[in-house]
């Protein structure tokens, strides 16, 4: 729960960081991702920042249509340095490392070059080998492998049989819905804008579900350019997901990630210098509040690094075995260093509930 509420975090600062000028309504953001972060670094539920209650009811109201909710009480000191931060990104110093950092994620030593190598091998074997067997549509086929590929081969086998499945019984609800489709443009139309909204609703909650809907779509699509055999768009499209879910696969299995153990050790030794540095930091009486701050935040994206790489490295196969006792002790070491930090800093509610402001 604390690497998720850590994740959480740091995602929710890095798109604040990015998204701008501090609107009010930004602003009102900062301050509750400031008292998230002060409630997941908590020693205990007893501490103020961490009242679920009022928790619950923030988050409600930070998901809800409405405007944002006022800001969270006693959290206006805690913003020095999220403005400072935010300077040195624009800065041309930050930007110029904002690029470098770029391309040493996207270099010849990325760990998504695997996945990349995986994509290409999977949606090239793909494609040849629908036109080669006379499949009428190979994109159909190349486009199914290349949704396959996540960051490591277990997540690839559940996107497979997720793919697979939903493909299938897409066909099988468009064979139902083709007649209603013929029935003429109007009929038509209805069709895809109703398969169009169902695929964006599901699609981000159950991937196979959204599959459903989107292989009719797809199909239906082709009729506007006149009406097909629905037995040839039938076989078609049963045989491109087949023969793309196995081709993209096996290329998955075959182009292994070597270097997932690589990225763990990597991640191990960043945490062992952030951890270090935040301690440095808190330590040293002579350091500023947007110093602390910095350093805080740059020990948490490295522990949600660290479990990133260590899920990542988890699903893969053929590879050395994983430090896990040193991952695992890294990863609480990290933990007690924010908990350590956030009593430090101070406590960060001072008012009973928001309704009180």
């Amino acid at each position: 729960h604390r690497n998720a509420a850590a994740a959480a975090v740091h995602a929710a600062w890095q798109c604040l960081l990015a998204s701008g000028r501090p609107t009010p309504v930004r602003r009102s953001l900062e301050r509750l991702v400031v008292h998230a972060e002060a409630a997941f670094a908590a020693p205990g539920p007893g501490a103020g920042a961490a009242d679920p209650d009022r928790l619950r009811e923030w988050a409600a109201l930070t998901r809800a249509r409405g405007p944002a909710p006022p800001p969270a009480p006693g959290t206006a000191d805690e913003l020095h340095g999220i403005d400072a931060e935010r300077a040195a990104l624009r800065a041309p110093e930050g930007r110029r490392a904002n690029r470098r950092a770029l391309l040493r994620r996207l270099g010849p030593g990325s760990p998504l070059l695997p996945v990349a190598v995986r994509t290409l091998a999977g949606c090239a074997f793909a494609g040849y080998l629908c036109a080669a067997l006379g499949v009428g549509r190979p994109y159909w086929a190349i486009v199914t492998a290349a949704s396959l590929y996540q960051a490591n081969i277990s997540l690839s086998w559940n996107r497979t049989l997720q793919r697979t499945l939903g493909n299938l019984l897409g066909v099988l609800v468009f064979a139902v819905v083709l007649p209603l489709s013929r029935t003429g443009p109007l009929a038509l139309v209805c069709c895809c804008l109703f398969f169009s909204f169902a695929a964006e609703a599901l699609i981000t909650r159950n991937y196979w579900l959204g599959s459903v809907a989107v292989t009719p779509m797809a199909l239906l699509v082709l009729e506007f350019g006149g009406a097909h055999p629905a037995g040839e768009l039938i076989g078609d499209r049963v045989l491109d997901t087949l023969l793309g879910a196995a081709a993209g696969f096996l290329a998955a299995t075959l182009v292994t990630n070597r270097r997932a153990a690589g990225r763990v050790e990597r991640a191990l030794d960043a945490a062992d210098r952030a951890r270090a540095a935040a301690d440095r930091v808190a330590a040293d009486p002579r350091s500023v509040p947007a110093e602390r701050d910095r350093a805080r935040r740059t020990l948490t994206a490295s522990l949600v690094e660290l479990r990133e790489a260590g899920d990542t490295a988890a699903g893969e196969w053929w590879q050395r075995a994983l430090p896990e006792q040193r991952l695992l002790a890294a990863e609480q070491a990290g933990h007690r260093t924010l908990a350590a930090t956030a009593q430090r800093r101070g406590p960060t509610v001072h008012a009973p509930s928001i309704g009180a402001e």
